[in-house]
C-alpha cells in the first residue's frame, strides 16, 4: 500500500474514534437511579453500545445481606469448586512472552475462604472465576439468593442469559484487558470492582499479538512451573497493561481514551458487547454477572471490518 494511502487510512480510523466521542460516547460512565425499561435500554444504551451503572440495582437480592463468610461456609463450605491459582494474580494474561493460563484447582470452598480470610497461608493468588455459568453449576445452593435473570434485559433481548457467573477472590487478582461477545450485566454483592473501559472504536489503538499458550503448575513447595502446551495454536491477546502502558512500545495507545469506573456493593454495570475492559477488585469482593449472547448484526460486521483494517495497518 502506498505511503500516502496508508496515512489517509490511519487518519480515517483516528477520525472514527474522535467522532464517536463527539457524537455519542460519554466522558464518564453515567449513573442511573433506577433500572431502565426494556424500551429505554434498547434505545439509549443497547443500540448506541454505551455502558451505564445502576445504583441500588440489586438491593432486593437476599445475597446483599446474607452472603457473609459464615453464611457462605454454612451453605457451600463443603462444595468442591474450581479455583484459578497463579503466582502473580494474572490469569489468562500475557507474561514473559506466553499467554499464561492459571492452574485450575478443585478445592473445597471452605478452604478457599480460609485463604481469602488469611486463616491459612497459601502460595499464589486464588480467584473463583470460572465462567461457564459456574453459579448455576458449582454453587446451586446460592441460587435462591439472587435473581435467575434480569427481567428488563431479558425482555429487551428476547432471550435468557447464556451464563450466570460467580466471582470472588483476593485483591491481587486482576483480569487483563480483553473483550467479550456478550451483553454483560455485572452485579457487585460486596466490596467493589474497578474497571478500565475502552469503546470498540478505540480498537485501532489497542495492540494484539500472538502468544504460545501455557499453564501454571504449582509444586508441593509452593513454587510454580510453566507448562507449555504442545502443538497448540498461538493465542491472540493484548500485551499492554492499561495501568502502566509502555508507550515507547505501543505509541498508538496514546490515542485511546480509557474510562475508569468503580462498581460498588448493590450496583450493576452494563458492559456492552465488544468493549475492552480491565478489572481489579477489593479483597474478598463478591460479584455475580449475567452474560447475554450478543446479536451478530451489522454492529458486529462493522467491528470486524475495523478489526481487519487495523490488522492491515499494523502489518505494513
Amino acid at each position: 500500500m502506498r505511503c500516502d494511502a496508508m496515512q489517509a487510512l490511519r487518519a480515517s480510523v483516528r477520525r472514527l474514534a474522535e467522532e464517536a466521542r463527539d457524537l455519542y460516547l460519554n466522558d464518564a460512565v453515567p449513573y442511573l437511579d433506577k433500572p431502565p425499561t426494556p424500551l429505554e435500554f434498547q434505545r439509549s444504551w443497547l443500540c448506541p453500545n454505551k455502558p451505564f451503572i445502576v445504583r441500588n440495582a440489586i438491593s432486593h437480592w437476599p445475597a446483599i445481606s446474607k452472603w457473609t463468610f459464615p453464611y457462605l461456609r454454612q451453605e457451600v463450605g463443603e462444595q468442591s469448586v474450581s479455583v484459578a491459582v497463579t503466582p502473580n494474580g494474572y490469569a489468562d494474561a500475557v507474561h514473559q512472552g506466553r499467554f499464561m493460563m492459571p492452574e485450575e484447582r478443585k478445592m473445597r470452598f471452605g478452604e478457599f475462604l480460609d485463604i481469602v480470610e488469611r486463616k491459612r497461608a497459601a502460595s499464589g493468588v486464588f480467584y473463583v472465576q470460572k465462567q461457564c455459568s459456574n453459579l448455576t453449576e458449582e454453587f446451586p445452593q446460592l441460587l435462591k439468593d439472587v435473581d435467575a435473570h434480569i427481567p428488563w434485559m431479558t425482555e429487551a433481548l428476547g432471550k435468557d442469559p447464556d451464563a450466570v457467573n460467580f466471582w470472588m477472590g483476593e485483591s491481587a487478582a486482576v483480569t487483563s484487558l480483553h473483550k467479550d461477545h456478550y451483553e454483560n450485566l455485572y452485579c457487585v454483592i460486596s466490596g467493589e470492582k474497578h474497571f478500565i473501559l475502552l469503546p470498540p472504536t478505540d480498537r485501532p489503538f489497542i495492540p494484539y499479538e500472538h502468544f504460545p499458550p501455557a499453564t501454571y503448575k504449582v509444586n508441593e513447595d509452593g513454587s510454580y512451573n510453566v507448562i507449555d502446551m504442545q502443538n497448540a495454536e498461538k493465542v491472540p491477546w493484548i500485551p499492554l497493561d492499561p495501568l502502566n502502558p509502555d508507550l515507547s512500545r505501543f505509541p498508538e495507545y496514546s490515542l485511546a481514551r480509557p474510562t475508569h469506573c468503580t462498581v460498588r456493593a448493590g450496583e450493576m454495570l452494563y458492559l456492552p458487547s465488544l468493549w475492552l475492559h480491565h478489572v481489579r477488585q477489593s479483597h474478598g469482593c463478591i460479584a455475580v454477572n449475567f452474560w447475554y449472547d450478543m446479536e451478530y448484526d451489522i454492529k458486529y460486521n462493522y467491528f470486524q471490518f475495523l478489526d481487519s483494517v487495523t490488522k492491515v495497518m499494523n502489518a505494513v
